[in-house]
């Protein structure tokens, strides 16, 4: 069963294509993480908000991601972290075209 992991938080930007460019080494590194399978980027210039949206193969690994890039949040001054996993009901995602695999 797979995991998603939802992550949001304040920040003053880049957003958008700024965004992209300030952030694609980080984007290319998550690819590397133990048990990640995808992430959706999220992003408010409105709100000032940013975060993700995660899933990952297995409960732990969803949690020692979110354990490790807590701290890397912390490095950015970024300390007010929003955070939720929930496991996937395969069967209603898979009717819903939901990219589980």
């Amino acid at each position: 069963m797979a995991y998603v992991l939802q992550v949001d938080f304040k920040m003053d930007g880049p957003f958008g294509d700024e965004m992209a460019e300030a952030f694609s080494d980080l984007a290319r590194s998550i690819n590397e993480e133990e048990g990640f399978i995808r992430k959706i980027w999220t992003e408010s210039p409105e709100t000032n908000e940013a975060g993700g949206i995660y899933l990952f193969e297995t409960k732990e690994t969803a949690e020692q991601y979110f354990d490790m890039h807590s701290k890397r949040l912390a490095g950015f001054g970024i300390t007010n972290v929003n955070t939720k996993i929930f496991a996937i009901n395969d069967k209603l995602t898979e009717i819903t075209k939901g990219l589980v695999k």
